[in-house]
């Protein structure tokens, strides 16, 4: 089903998730023989990001000359925005300048979709406040099935900030719907209100988690997000919830160890893990690449 924005992984099937990733691994195969495409010859992408961003922003910009776009990165900073303009009227002067597709990233949650809602170009919600980050999601679930093929019966577990974590939402309702169990583990003060509604399974104590775990994935601690005392050192968040060689022991033998990114070593995980032979964290921000050059051939190709 043809649709104008991907705004939030609660809005995709699960025929649409299955269609992505077949889409993306085609153009995984397009990155490995360094092929440059021009599905998107004539169209442009804007990359309007509120918060910063090293990895989300640049795949996208990547992804866009990938498939032949033209690329507009707006720095907010610099913008009209600072006079007082609107996401709006933002949307729309990029919208008169002839931009195809809108990819935001914004602090409130429901941005996105207001955009969407104003404008006639597509949208893409590149992570909006403690919302849903769909894009990380989708290739999270692609890096995945790369490694384990079929998702169904998998037990993901996801350790760490899963209360400031829109990751661990997006995460969550992808691999759900695909079939995996997930497991959040976090200290209580780091574990949002109403969690059972989110369709996972609790634990507080990592060592019980990891058990038997296939995908791990440690989230960053989000300090920027916070303004609490949800715990009281980072050695101590540490050593209760960080991912080392000692408790992927527990998990799966052929387990893989994930990470949105950027990495704090020795916060909630040791360097030599987030290094090693489980981790697929590099692989990640390629196949990060291949999934946006999927969203944005679904919504802007004739």
């Amino acid at each position: 089903m043809k649709r104008k924005d991907i705004l939030g992984i609660k809005d995709l099937s699960k025929a649409e998730l299955n269609e992505l990733l077949v889409e993306a691994e085609v153009m995984r195969g397009h990155i490995d023989r360094r092929e440059r495409l021009s599905i998107l010859s004539g169209k442009t992408v804007a990359t309007l990001f509120y918060e910063n961003s090293t990895r989300t922003r640049n795949s996208f910009d990547t992804a866009a000359k990938n498939l032949g776009a033209s690329t507009m990165g707006i720095s907010v900073a610099t913008s009209s925005v600072q006079k007082g303009e609107s996401l709006i009227d933002t949307g729309k002067t990029l919208v008169a300048l002839g931009v195809n597709a809108i990819v935001i990233r914004h602090s409130a949650a429901g941005a996105p979709r207001l955009l969407a809602e104003n404008v006639t170009a597509s949208v893409i919600n590149a992570g909006d406040g403690q919302c849903e980050h769909p894009s990380q999601a989708l290739l999270d679930v692609f890096t995945a099935k790369r490694h384990f093929d079929d998702l169904a019966g998998l037990k993901v577990v996801i350790v760490g900030d899963i209360k400031h974590s829109r990751v661990a939402r997006s995460d969550t309702l992808a691999f759900t719907k695909l079939g995996a169990s997930v497991t959040l583990c976090a200290p209580y003060t780091l574990l949002p209100e109403a969690i059972e509604e989110m369709g996972a399974t609790v634990e507080p104590d990592f060592d019980k988690a990891i058990a038997d775990a296939d995908i791990i994935m440690p989230l960053r601690i989000q300090l920027e997000r916070m303004n609490g005392a949800y715990f009281s050192t980072i050695e101590e968040y540490h050593e209760c919830y960080g991912v080392n060689e000692r408790r992927l022991e527990r998990a799966a033998a052929d387990s893989i160890v994930m990470h949105p990114a950027p990495i704090n070593r020795g916060a909630e995980i040791d360097g030599v893990v987030a290094d090693g032979y489980n981790s697929v964290i590099e692989e990640q921000v390629t196949n990060g690449v291949a999934m946006r050059m999927a969203m944005l051939k679904y919504l802007c190709a004739q």
